[in-house]
């Protein structure tokens, strides 16, 4: 019974802290992300960090105007956007900076959570610790009901026959 997700992305690759994204899968641009990094670094600023960007915008987005009548082609190209799965790491920071300053540089608008080196990774919506793995996963939630078996051998119902009648030879 397969759940669905992935565990790619969802742990941290070179830093010791960063913001993963809880929310459902979205579409992020450009400039959220560059207003989101530009955060970080001001509220950084004059410390000694590296900040990893795990996602980039590849996704070009084109839009047509108001009242367009369908069918004129498929608009211009309005900015560049990144798809961000559910649970997928956006950015990670390594650096000699207290956890503290870290989570409160990493303090978004958005649905975000803030991840250390050593934290689980995530499937789906369910993290894999204390024994949950992806093979249970994929395992039946409830065992499915054993076949019936009749008891005895089947009989087919008996049809009810009426009494032999007497009948006249033909002439």
């Amino acid at each position: 019974m397969p759940t669905g997700g992935s565990t790619r992305g969802t742990t941290l690759v070179w830093g010791d802290y960063g913001l993963r994204m809880i929310d459902h899968d979205r579409r992020v641009s450009a400039k959220q992300f560059k207003n989101a990094e530009d955060t970080i670094r001001k509220r950084l600023r004059g410390m000694n960090y590296k900040l990893y960007k795990r996602v980039s915008a590849n996704i070009g987005v084109y839009t047509s105007g108001n009242e367009v009548r369908m069918g004129k082609g498929k608009g211009k190209f309005d900015y560049w956007a990144a798809r961000v799965p559910v649970h997928r790491v956006i950015f990670e920071l390594i650096g000699e900076i207290h956890e503290k300053v870290v989570r409160d540089a990493f303090r978004l608008a958005g649905l975000y959570e803030f991840v250390k080196k050593g934290d689980p990774p995530v499937v789906g919506l369910t993290k894999l610790q204390d024994g949950i793995t992806l093979e249970s996963l994929k395992q039946a939630r409830r065992e499915p009901p054993p076949p019936k078996v009749a008891e005895g051998p089947v009989v087919p119902p008996m049809s009810i026959e009426s009494p032999p009648t007497t009948m006249s030879p033909p002439p």
